[in-house]
């Protein structure tokens, strides 16, 4: 699989008002993003997660180290559109990035920008609308959508760039429910139908259960890297980088002291849900 983001030793600092003082917020980052998976980053706040998101498509650029995007050297200004293609960002408040009065025409304002031809830009503009589920708004005003729908939209302005590497930083933070939901399905269909890296900044553990990698970060550093099935089964090291677990997990260690012969890596609602049915089965 190609290697879409990749960061060597990646180091950020922002400067303070006098010079010859900064704080550093990025500690020699090693991380990698390939074609058709999906990384879920996730820390407390101000561990740098979403200053390391913003070195993906060139927003912040390295203070040491180096950022590669397929290939390309972030920092190499000729390349900034090229690699912003590749890379698009979802951010946690979808009205910043609507800039239209329609529907259709918000989704079609980054490829309008990157200069396709208008018959190019419609069929990307239905396509990116269908995978989100809101092609049926294509004439509707956004503002009067509800946020998860917001949401949708701005993600098929993305997705009308056709990127090969999606961004979602916290983009769930100002939904209810049903708009966390659908967000999250959009991300797996990325991933399982279109092949499309994913990397979502997160503070929900739950929504990090689904990834092929969890990425944990502390003051800077990444302290875990590693499949959801080992990192939310330490907990100790979860605790000592001030996270939580998904409440499916804390529930199977509870049966699981109560004497239920259960396993433990049963992270969503749904596998949950069997492990607790195979265990009680086991129990009759």
């Amino acid at each position: 699989m190609e290697n879409i983001i990749k960061t060597e030793n990646l180091e950020f600092s922002y400067s303070h008002t006098d010079s010859e003082t900064s704080k550093t917020i990025l500690k020699k980052i090693n991380f990698e993003a390939l074609q058709g998976t999906f990384v879920a980053v996730i820390g407390h706040n101000g561990s740098g997660k979403t200053t390391l998101a913003k070195h993906f498509n060139a927003i912040l650029l390295p203070s040491g180290g180096q950022v590669f995007v397929c290939g390309m050297d972030t920092t190499n200004e000729e390349l900034l559109i090229e690699i912003r293609r590749r890379v698009g960002m979802v951010f946690q408040n979808p009205d910043n990035q609507i800039v239209a009065t329609v529907v259709q025409e918000d989704v079609a304002f980054a490829p309008e920008n990157l200069g396709y031809p208008s018959d190019e830009i419609r069929r990307r503009v239905d396509e990116a609308l269908k995978i989100v589920g809101m092609y049926e708004y294509r004439e509707h005003a956004p503002h009067l959508l509800s946020g998860g729908q917001k949401q949708r939209i701005a993600i098929a302005g993305v997705l009308a760039m056709r990127p090969q590497c999606v961004v979602f930083d916290e983009p769930t933070a100002m939904l209810d429910p049903r708009g966390r939901a659908s967000v999250l399905r959009i991300i797996r269909e990325l991933r399982d139908n279109h092949k499309v890296a994913v990397v979502l900044i997160t503070h929900h553990m739950e929504e990090a259960a689904d990834a092929d990698r969890v990425i944990v970060m502390s003051d800077g550093n990444i302290i875990m890297d590693a499949p959801p099935s080992e990192v939310f089964l330490d907990l100790d090291t979860l605790q000592k980088a001030r996270l939580s677990v998904p409440e499916t997990t804390l529930l199977l260690h509870e049966l699981k002291d109560d004497g239920f012969d259960i396993a433990l890596d049963a992270f969503t609602v749904d596998d949950c849900a069997d492990a607790i049915y195979a265990a009680i089965k086991k129990e009759q």
